[in-house]
């Protein structure tokens, strides 16, 4: 029994591919680009530089960089989830990683695989998009999930804040001081935004539309009714904290429940990719016979076909939406 080596030469490489991305990234960007830092990267800015003006451009630019390069070709796919994740590398560099990755990957692969050279192609520039998009959307999936945990205690501490007397905008400017990122430079900046007369309601809703946040969205509609129409702030945002907290209880009790369902799903999802990875690196002239026949290319298109539909039915089945 001999097992391929080249199996795992392929994953070495896309495991390289992604240290390689977030390595540069820390490394371009520094410590304050990690999210739940004791201080945000929005003081870590003004540390670095006083200009108040400067720091607030600087960040608009990174929070919305990526929705206005939707319109570059295969982009869009990407542009939500790293606004989502704030990125802050531009769209030019996201792609310019993608071509120097998918060239690494092609060099790992000529010199450590036997494969041939069409095959390396693809799976180069598989893996240099691929290994760019897996780890925007690990990002920005810690960062939704982040943000929602973060925000209960931002309310409550702006609901403190306003019954010793704070302004609103001061009370913002407390929770960018006190709460760590995500929220602590997003709030950051939305006092910041107000110091130079834009409406909170308006920064606030469109903080809710870019993260695309539920609960934000009632933030925003609350701060928008009070102004309009009047009445405690305070008493408002206390209700809207433990509506918030409610649901992210709610929401933590439905993913507990449906774990196992989640799990059973990748798992039946993972298997048969898993199973024939097994197979090939056990034995890897199993197909040679059949790799003959006619019908070896379309009913290795139509198993490829059903796998991708049974990995969308059973997202499908387990993603509930509180």
């Amino acid at each position: 029994m001999t097992i391929n080596p080249a199996i795992f030469v392929y994953v070495l490489i896309f495991v390289a591919v992604l240290l390689v991305v977030e390595g540069l990234y820390r490394t371009i960007f520094g410590k304050s680009i990690s999210l739940n830092n004791r201080i945000s990267r929005r003081l870590a800015l003004l540390e670095k530089n006083n200009n108040r003006e400067e720091v607030l451009a600087q960040l608009r630019k990174e929070m919305t960089q990526h929705m206005t390069a939707k319109s570059i070709p295969l982009y869009s796919i990407l542009a939500d989830k790293a606004q989502k994740a704030n990125i802050a590398f531009s769209p030019v560099h996201l792609i310019a990683l993608m071509i120097a990755l998918s060239g690494m990957a092609y060099v790992g692969l000529t010199f450590g695989t036997p494969a041939d050279t069409p095959v390396r192609v693809i799976l180069a520039i598989a893996m240099g998009v691929g290994g760019i998009y897996i780890w925007v959307n690990n990002k920005a999936k810690k960062r939704v999930l982040l943000l929602q945990e973060q925000l209960p205690d931002a309310v409550e501490l702006m609901v403190r804040s306003l019954r010793v007397g704070h302004p609103f905008s001061a009370a913002l400017g407390i929770v960018a001081k006190e709460v760590a990122d995500p929220l602590g430079t997003e709030f950051g900046m939305i006092s910041d935004e107000a110091a130079y007369g834009r409406d909170v309601a308006e920064s606030l809703k469109a903080f809710a539309e870019r993260m695309d946040n539920q609960d934000l969205r009632f933030l925003a509609v609350a701060v928008s009714i009070q102004q309009q129409s009047g009445g405690n702030l305070a008493e408002i945002l206390e209700g809207l904290a433990q509506v918030i907290r409610s649901r992210f209880k709610l929401f933590r009790r439905v993913r507990a429940i449906t774990a196992e369902a989640k799990w059973s799903g990748m798992f039946l999802s993972a298997f048969p990719v898993l199973a024939l990875l097994m197979i090939l690196m056990l034995k890897p002239d199993y197909f040679d016979e059949v790799q003959k026949s006619a019908m070896f290319v379309p009913a290795a298109l139509v198993v490829g076909v059903m796998l991708t539909i049974n990995v969308i039915f059973m997202k499908i089945m387990v993603n509930i939406k509180v």
